[in-house]
């Protein structure tokens, strides 16, 4: 009769995931919407138009969680996508909380298309560490928007996502992952150690593999934004309508 327990845990973790992503949003647009009246901006930090464009660069994002690379210094469970470049263009573009809404779009499209293999403990984890790198970026940029800051607020939230990513992995997302999986951290410590003899235990797991893993990931997704977002930007906020005197420099 363990059938009730394991429905009653998903449900209890599928809360705290809701949960979290309002919090996240609404952190974001409370501390967006103060810096916009701060400037005197009337734009809109949410339009129809950016609306029907973050739906757009969501699915583009969900395709590419498709594509997933494998990395030889981390289990299987660890693997590369570029899904945050078109979040973080549209973060850039239309600001932190475009940058969230088309986060978490990306998962559930990806949830409808695909399920889940993780007991959404791997959609949780590429959301909030997702974020994690692309809030301090987008944040940066919407203070001084130029290629320079860009550049820092890619560094700063690469960095961001290492640290964040490295402890929530430890404390959270790893014991969450056995608990719903009804496995042990050992069994999950042994998937490392299988390619790392010096796995030994979650905090080397989180070592030799969270915290390479998020840094070689921040800085492929960093690089890439920062080659497209300035083009991408000067298209998207045309589409969206925004004035050619508040676009992005």
């Amino acid at each position: 009769m363990k059938v009730i327990p394991t429905i009653l845990e998903n449900a209890v973790f599928m809360v705290q995931f809701m949960a979290i992503v309002f919090i996240i949003f609404s952190a974001s647009y409370a501390v967006e919407k103060r810096f916009n009246i701060a400037q005197g901006s009337r734009e809109r930090i949410l339009t129809t138009k950016k609306i029907v464009i973050i739906g757009l660069f969501s699915a583009i994002s969900s395709v590419l969680m498709m594509f997933e690379v494998p990395l030889p210094f981390a289990p299987g469970f660890y693997k590369i996508d570029f899904s945050e470049v078109p979040v973080l263009v549209v973060a850039f573009a239309y600001g932190p909380v475009a940058g969230v809404l088309t986060e978490f779009c990306k998962i559930v499209l990806k949830l409808v298309f695909r399920s889940t293999n993780t007991a959404f403990v791997g959609e949780l984890a590429n959301f909030v560490v997702g974020c994690s790198l692309i809030l301090p970026a987008a944040f940066i940029y919407l203070f001084h928007k130029s290629r320079h800051y860009a550049i820092v607020g890619c560094i700063t939230g690469a960095l961001c996502m290492t640290a964040f990513g490295s402890v929530f992995n430890a404390v959270y997302l790893l014991p969450k992952f056995a608990q719903l999986y009804g496995m042990s951290l050992d069994k999950i410590v042994a998937m490392g150690s299988a390619i790392n003899p010096a796995i030994t235990s979650v905090q080397t797991l989180v070592l030799f593999a969270t915290v390479p893993f998020n840094i070689v990931k921040g800085i492929a997704v960093s690089g890439i934004t920062v080659v497209l977002y300035k083009k991408l930007s000067i298209i998207l906020r045309r589409q969206a309508g925004i004035p050619a005197q508040a676009k992005a420099n």
